[in-house]
């Protein structure tokens, strides 16, 4: 079977053969061209040993030596080229004691994790080598472990992750007996090192339903140990307008959000993540959630600390979900418009209403009328477009002006008059001159701050 492979890829095999050494191409790349996917590595397999590679090719780091695996830089490509192993005993579930080299690609195919990920394609000949039939899997849409599925999986705890995320990205099923020995082996995933756990959950969180991902997570107990917080969700219902708990409106609120937009579909999966922790009833006995949102967003920030994301993320996701609750109505003045852009940032805006958007999506999981949201943001753009002062930097006068006009060399004084100033022009942006606001800070400061 001939797979369409560029056209470096075939010379690089082509190479390898004139110099005696066989190479094919193995891995995910092998998988997703039987899938038709778009390939995004290509990690290659040879008998050639790395120091062999690196007198081969001009261009070649050595990436992992200690793992017989080298990066040569081959035209516009990369490729990682591993020399045919097998793995020693795996004593902390992570990585193996010892790594030797093997003698053939079919011994090099059984250490590997799932059937889909052990074929082989001969780049030279194009033969696919496919000793645990992962053509078929592929076919029946499975996720099947190599030999006896609770040791592969012990091998390296992550793959407990991996498979459900292949299931997930894929929409494959989990063979039972792997499905089974997942599940008996989810408490391994503690020994895992939190960044390799969150880049496989950026994976589900970026796949086309995330929600299957996550149901499949708590399935097999891996919730548990990865989000407990999102876990302690289900079963927390609702107010009438809800088709769902807690748990599930996370869920679907986060399929509804842009999958191309990390910070929006995290802030949709965590945005009420605190009302386990907020739910009370009123006099009539409906539930009511007061202060979630801040409740979230700080959860929010324990979460995304916990398993290593950027701070750039974690504080992206915290502003929006602190701030993801407003009931704007035709009440709405200029003013409080003005005051709502002053709060969450007019940066912001585009984020946060893709957040209510998903947020009203995952009421009772499908798309909400847009009409109030619609409304509100014709009136956010009419605001803009007059270009009032938002904040303190965009008025016309600084706190030098201040310094000098008053002879203040009090700071606290001037952050003082500065505050005042901006929410007098949040109500009149005509004020927003150089001369009269000189002359409400004077007044400002000798009536309300100046000492006796």
């Amino acid at each position: 079977m001939r797979l369409h492979v560029p056209k470096e890829l075939k010379d690089f095999a082509l190479t390898c053969k004139e110099h005696g050494y066989q190479c094919f191409l193995v891995g995910g790349a092998v998988r997703d061209l039987l899938m038709r996917r778009t390939v995004k590595d290509f990690d290659l397999a040879t008998n050639a040993l790395p120091r062999q590679v690196m007198k081969l090719f001009k261009r070649v780091i050595p990436t992992g030596l200690q793992h017989g695996t080298v990066t040569v830089l081959y035209k516009k490509y990369q490729f990682e080229v591993t020399t045919f192993r097998i793995e020693g005993r795996y004593e902390d579930f992570r990585r193996p004691e010892s790594v030797e080299y093997a003698a053939s690609i079919d011994e090099d195919l059984k250490r590997r994790d799932f059937s889909i990920n052990a074929i082989a394609y001969d780049l030279q000949t194009g033969a696919l080598l496919d000793p645990f039939h992962g053509r078929e899997d592929i076919k029946a849409k499975i996720i099947r472990a190599i030999g006896n599925p609770e040791e592969r999986l012990k091998e390296d705890a992550l793959r407990t992750l991996r498979a459900c995320r292949f299931a997930c990205v894929f929409r494959f099923e989990i063979e039972e007996e792997t499905l089974q020995a997942i599940t008996r082996t989810a408490a391994l995933i503690n020994r895992i090192s939190k960044e390799r756990i969150r880049d496989e959950l950026v994976k589900i969180i970026a796949s086309g339903i995330p929600s299957q991902g996550f149901e499949l997570l708590s399935k097999v107990k891996l919730l548990h140990f990865i989000m407990p917080e999102l876990e302690a969700c289900r079963g927390v219902t609702q107010p009438a307008m809800h088709c769902f708990d807690v748990y599930f409106h996370s869920l679907y609120s986060c399929d509804a959000a842009p999958a191309a937009n990390l910070t929006v579909r995290l802030a949709a999966l965590l945005h009420d993540i605190g009302k386990p922790l907020c739910v009370t009833r009123n006099i009539e006995g409906e539930l009511r959630f007061f202060g979630h949102e801040k409740k979230s967003a700080d959860m929010s920030r324990r979460i995304l600390r916990r398993l290593k994301f950027p701070n750039a993320v974690i504080n992206s996701v915290y502003h929006l979900i602190f701030h993801h609750m407003w009931g704007y109505d035709d009440s709405w003045t200029d003013a409080a418009v003005r005051r709502f852009l002053r709060r969450v940032g007019p940066e912001n805006i585009d984020e946060l209403f893709l957040l209510r958007k998903a947020d009203q999506a995952g009421m009772c999981n499908r798309p909400a009328s847009p009409l109030a949201l619609d409304a509100f943001r014709r009136h956010i753009d009419r605001v803009l477009a007059d270009a009032a002062a938002l904040t303190v930097h965009d008025l016309a006068i600084n706190g030098n002006d201040i310094k000098r006009e008053l002879a203040l060399d009090e700071g606290v004084y001037i952050g003082k008059i500065l505050d005042f100033l901006l929410e007098s022009v949040l109500d009149d942006p005509a004020l927003n001159t150089h001369a009269r606001l000189l002359e409400m800070a004077r007044k400002f400061y000798k009536q309300r701050l100046k000492p006796f």
